[in-house]
């Protein structure tokens, strides 16, 4: 079993960044690659970002690219998304997400989930 805690969502000005946590328990953190997923009100869960378990490979949904940047401290068990020059379609529940093997943008691949943490960004 894995627990996972997300938290650092709040709300912001467009333009603005917050730095989202997701701190991870249970099962060995270091062979696990993780990645981070939203859900806007009314939309499907998508992808957001991926990392490898030794984060040496980053995956980015092309609507982030170069606004966000995942990264991890496997000796804090820790997963961080860190998010610039935000966006008022950024605003959505942001989950974090744990697999087995490398990094990956499909959301049936993940097998533990946090519970969520709200980003608001406003206009």
């Amino acid at each position: 079993q894995v627990q996972l805690v997300e938290s650092g969502g709040g709300l912001v000005q467009a333009g603005g960044s917050l730095r989202l946590s997701c701190a991870a328990s249970g099962r060995t953190f270091s062979n696990y690659a993780m990645g981070w997923f939203r859900q806007a009100p009314g939309k499907v869960r998508e992808f957001v970002a991926a990392i490898s378990w030794r984060g040496g490979n980053t995956y980015y949904a092309d609507s982030v690219k170069g606004r966000f940047t995942i990264s991890r401290d496997n000796a804090k068990n820790t997963v961080y998304l860190q998010m610039n020059s935000l966006k008022p379609e950024d605003t959505a529940v942001y989950y974090c997400a744990h697999k087995m093997g490398s990094g990956s943008s499909s959301i049936y691949e993940y097998d533990y989930w946090g519970q969520g943490t709200q980003v608001t960004v406003s206009s």
